[in-house]
């Protein structure tokens, strides 16, 4: 503000603030006289139009921000906590001031009146005694819902729902944007002011909006993102990648990498890698559950360094020769069962899935695997998920070229499988429902991401009338999806042929459903009728849904299986219908089933 404008500034006291106080009068007088004034005047002005940003927030982009606000307290997919509904809250409420603050510009570009002083106030009088109540019902009225989600989810209905933090969390995010968005404008009038003095006016506009808009671009992307969030990630993997889960040892079957006579040492193969072969279940073990002789199950696990996951493709065929070497080694393709398993971002396999599996085949079995990353599966998504599909189809080509040198009729089963990112890695690496049924004697894929390219075929051609949550696809002859599998995958009543693929997919798993396509449309999993664990409260809200999905993904463990992003033993019955064992019942399903689910995973 130039000296200029200090001297021409009015005297707030003349009815846009409160002035000074007499200094004779009570306390407690003071104090209701002023909350008087700001009743009769509930806002500020502008002090000179020569001020750069408002002092006060715009009535418009306030009253769409607590709209956004309100919307977001409606239920999602999995029931989150309070802190949480703050965030989404304070984000939404940013992104309904934002637009607001656009519609009051153009407004007031393009309409010369304005509303006079009376219906200023009134409207300010009437925001402050109605927003607050409807905010204080609106939050009550959202813990009913989530406890009502938390029954369906089978979780106690008992909630904590600390209503004045909620609002304080979602005021303090506001506020920050807020803030930023001023400084952010405040730095962009001084730019252009200064252009203004070497260029023509309509010049130093454009050009000072565009270096405001390369300015933060860069900042937000290179020093934010790159430095800030990717690198933070980076160095935590890291430092967990060189780790080990609390019980897990090396092994001393050499029939899995990282044991006696393995071609990858027990230190090379990562956090992930060494849980994976350390918890293989022993030939005892299974012998002892089966009452039958069995075999030491191999695992085979091939790590990834830095340079490997962020190279070009040529270290993932150098990995896929590695393994396949090491399934020769440990006379995986005399097994009756080799199944290829696609890792998350961090190089995760599901031990439920692996030991669902071995356990039923009494471990005449192989499972091989390659990490293409040692990221959280949320960064490795944002920094180059291509490199899942890349991997895993370099595996998927080393092995099937080596089965190919075998006897037909001495070949084990080839399988596929994969959870999450992995599912993901498994369907990119073979692109559509034909080639991988082309290509592969079965399947069992769990909670693939929207942007799985097979699931989203199979979603997007289902048989008319079946739900995108359940669909049903070609009658269910080969593909078949469900949420409690042992009555989904036997609800069609078309023959089932082999090869199968059986898809775990949960209504309320917002991993399956989370889109960018949420912030302006309306997704088909809402549509009538709803998953069987999604609350009928639930709406669609353009922006807003797409926080609330974001953030259940982040709490999308807290619920027990199926439900959120949890599937527990229903790997039992996928793989009882992909690829059973000769003689295998549905007693035997259920017994495993049991046995798995009733068990503290590995790791």
């Amino acid at each position: 503000m130039t000296s200029t404008d200090r001297n021409t500034r009015p005297d707030r006291s003349a009815g846009t603030a409160p002035g000074p106080e007499p200094g004779g009068a009570p306390p407690a007088r003071r104090a209701a006289d002023r909350l008087l004034r700001l009743a009769r005047h509930p806002y500020w002005d502008r002090a000179s139009p020569a001020y750069r940003v408002r002092r006060w927030p715009d009535l418009t982009a306030l009253c769409l921000a607590t709209a956004f606000f309100w919307s977001s307290l409606s239920p999602s997919l999995v029931p989150r906590p309070w802190y949480l509904q703050g965030i989404v809250g304070g984000i939404t409420a940013a992104i309904g001031y934002a637009l607001g603050s656009t519609l009051a510009w153009l407004f007031r570009a393009l309409v010369r009146r304005r509303p006079g002083e009376p219906v200023r106030t009134r409207c300010w009088q009437a925001y402050w005694l109605l927003a607050p109540l409807a905010t204080l019902w609106l939050v009550s009225e959202s813990a009913r819902t989530q406890r009502r989600l938390r029954v369906l989810q089978d979780l106690p209905p008992s909630l904590t729902w600390h209503t004045p933090m909620i609002a304080l969390i979602a005021l303090a995010l506001l506020a920050l944007a807020l803030l930023l968005a001023r400084l952010v404008r405040l730095g962009a009038v001084t730019l252009i002011r200064l252009l203004g003095r070497l260029l023509p006016r309509p010049v130093a506009y454009v050009t000072g909006a565009l270096l405001t808009a390369l300015a933060v671009l860069v900042g937000v992307r290179d020093i934010v993102y790159d430095r800030g969030i990717v690198d933070v990630a980076d160095r935590i993997a890291a430092a967990t990648n060189g780790g080990t889960k609390a019980g897990i040892e090396r092994p001393v079957s050499r029939y899995v990498s990282g044991g006696p006579g393995s071609l990858l040492g027990w230190d090379s193969l990562g956090y992930e890698g060494r849980n994976f072969t350390g918890s293989t279940p022993t030939r005892a073990a299974l012998t002892a559950w089966s009452g039958r002789p069995a075999r030491d199950p191999v695992r085979v696990y091939v790590p990834s360094t830095p340079p490997v996951a962020f190279a070009d493709a040529s270290p993932f065929a150098a990995q896929a020769a590695l393994a396949v070497r090491e399934l020769d080694r440990t006379g995986a393709f005399d097994r009756s069962v080799l199944a290829v398993a696609g890792t998350t971002g961090t190089g995760w396999v599901d031990p439920n899935v692996a030991e669902a599996l071995e356990y039923m085949h009494r471990g005449d079995t192989a499972i091989v695997a390659v990490q293409y990353s040692y990221l959280p599966s949320w960064v490795s998504f944002l920094v180059d998920k291509e490199k899942a599909g890349q991997a895993t189809r370099a595996l998927l080509d080393a092995v099937r070229a080596r089965l190919d040198t075998l006897p037909p009729d001495h070949r084990p089963r080839l399988v596929v499988t994969g959870e999450s990112l992995g599912a993901y890695a498994v369907e990119a690496s073979f692109g559509s429902a034909a080639r991988l049924l082309a290509e592969t004697d079965g399947a069992l894929l769990l909670g693939p991401p929207d942007f799985s390219p097979v699931s989203r075929e199979l979603r997007r051609d289902r048989d008319p009338g079946s739900p995108v949550w359940r669909p049903r696809y070609d009658g269910g002859r080969h593909v078949r999806f469900g949420q409690f599998p042992a009555t989904d995958l036997a609800r069609p009543a078309a023959r089932w042929e082999h090869p199968r693929v059986v898809y775990l997919q949960n209504a309320s798993d917002p991993v399956v459903w989370w889109s960018p396509n949420l912030l302006l449309d309306r997704p088909a999993w809402l549509s009538r009728p709803l998953g069987p664990d999604i609350t009928p409260e639930i709406r669609w809200f353009p922006f807003v849904t797409f926080w609330q999905t974001s953030v259940d993904m982040a709490v999308s463990y807290g619920v027990d299986a199926p439900h959120g992003h949890r599937y527990g033993a229903g790997a039992v019955d996928g793989w009882a219908a992909v690829a059973p064992p000769e003689g295998w019942t549905d007693a035997d399903t259920t017994r495993l089933r049991a046995y798995i689910g009733h068990r503290r995973a590995a790791y």
